[in-house]
């Protein structure tokens, strides 16, 4: 089938590229707004909460991302139902993209092989060869999906032969698995996308992109800049010389990054879309992400700045941010498992309207916490969640303004704290 995805750019500001991606969905009356992000789920559904409670948060991502890691091993459900994932997890309102591996879960690596790539699901190792992979993806019935690729190259140091044999052996795959879609009558509305590999390797990633570009494929999946496969610095430059590569009118979408200061890093280089596993890891740690997007000027703030007033005040900010028990995880969280939360009754996030900081307390969470109630799990999510997607829209309103400079000073100095009072951005 033709391909109808449409990314139309209305505006590119310091390389991020603001726009909307149209003509989504089962009918073609979906969109999602990029850059963007995707809602994570597990099997289907989000951890931790129920749909009940997902629908509490107003600012959800548009799209939702599921995983064959997960959903592998329901293959003769799903193929028995013939409707799909949408109808199995109950994900109407939503555009579903299906990618290979869950974003939030160890994958091993040296388990590709020319014929397969492998996933893992709760029952162990599933080997996929492109048949099995497309019957799968027929059974799931995504909006979109990426093609199968191998994605071995994550770990640092990969050498220039294994990136070599990485990109070959996705461009092979994608080969395959087009001529499968395009004989599939469950696939004829869902869109491929092509995956560009190559390591840390400039000369491969390049031409990885080059060639997955030449395909008839709706958008590129770039994989393989996960911070621990390289500096910031080496994927920015790789990023650049990645999205040179492809064509402006289909969408670029990154996997497994996703702190904030990487997000802006990214968009800068020409990403549209992040996976949204981010908030769930901050979950799991037992902390509640806490840095200000709100990019609005203050004009107090401005006249203070412009005295030189402010910065005494900053530095005192600083000090008491350090002591605000940051996350073990990154600059931008909160640790609600740190003793000095036992009797703080201030909201999580002031001024932030989701559930969890209308109704609940830092010292309730923190009891939570440490006496391993399953509500933890809940309230740290829908906030994280909520925080995460109000985020990204910040950031689409702050290009849209062309405020994005200060937008990035604000998310960088993630110990300040929030206005008291009121929803950020």
């Amino acid at each position: 089938s033709a391909c109808v995805m449409k990314l139309d750019v209305s505006r590119v500001v310091q390389g991020c590229r603001l726009g909307v991606l149209s003509q989504l969905g089962r009918n073609g009356d979906r969109s999602v707004e990029v850059p963007g992000c995707l809602l994570p789920t597990r099997c289907g559904s989000v951890p931790h909460l129920t749909h009940d409670t997902l629908r509490t948060l107003d600012s959800l991502p548009d799209a939702t991302q599921l995983t064959l890691a997960s959903l592998a091993e329901h293959q003769e459900v799903l193929e028995e139902l013939k409707e799909g994932a949408r109808k199995f997890a109950g994900l109407h309102d939503t555009v579903l993209y299906c990618s290979l591996h869950d974003p939030a879960a160890p994958c091993p690596a040296g388990y590709v092989t020319n014929k397969t790539v492998s996933v893992w699901g709760s029952g162990g190792r599933i080997e996929l060869t492109p048949s099995r992979f497309m019957a799968l993806q027929a059974a799931v019935k995504p909006d979109w999906y990426h093609s199968m690729a191998d994605g071995d190259t994550r770990q640092p140091g990969t050498s220039r032969k294994r990136a070599r044999k990485a990109v070959d052996r996705s461009l092979a795959f994608l080969d395959e698995c087009l001529q499968l879609h395009h004989r599939s009558e469950e696939l004829s509305k869902a869109e491929i996308l092509g995956v560009v590999e190559g390591g840390d390797i400039l000369e491969e990633r390049v031409r990885s992109a080059r060639e997955t570009a030449k395909r008839p494929v709706a958008g590129f999946v770039l994989d393989g800049f996960q911070p621990c496969a390289m500096s910031a610095g080496v994927r920015h430059a790789l990023l650049l010389a990645v999205t040179a590569e492809l064509p402006d009118d289909k969408p670029r979408l990154l996997q497994g990054v996703g702190r904030p200061d990487e997000v802006l890093d990214c968009v800068r280089a020409g990403v549209d879309l992040f996976e949204g596993f981010f908030p769930y890891e901050v979950t799991e740690r037992g902390c509640a992400l806490s840095f200000s997007y709100d990019f609005q000027p203050d004009p107090e703030r401005e006249v203070l700045e412009r005295d030189g007033a402010l910065k005494t005040e900053e530095e005192a900010g600083t000090r008491e941010g350090d002591a605000e028990g940051r996350g073990p995880g990154s600059p931008f969280e909160m640790n609600l498992r740190d003793t000095r939360y036992r009797e703080d009754l201030n909201p999580v996030r002031p001024g932030c309207s989701c559930y969890c900081c209308r109704s609940h307390s830092r010292a309730y969470v923190h009891h939570l916490l440490v006496t391993n109630e399953l509500l933890a799990g809940v309230l740290l999510m829908l906030h994280n969640l909520h925080h995460y997607s109000r985020f990204f829209q910040a950031l689409r309103e702050a290009l849209q303004v062309g405020r994005l400079d200060c937008l990035r000073r604000q998310v960088l100095q993630p110990c300040s704290s929030a206005p008291q009072g009121r929803e950020e951005a």
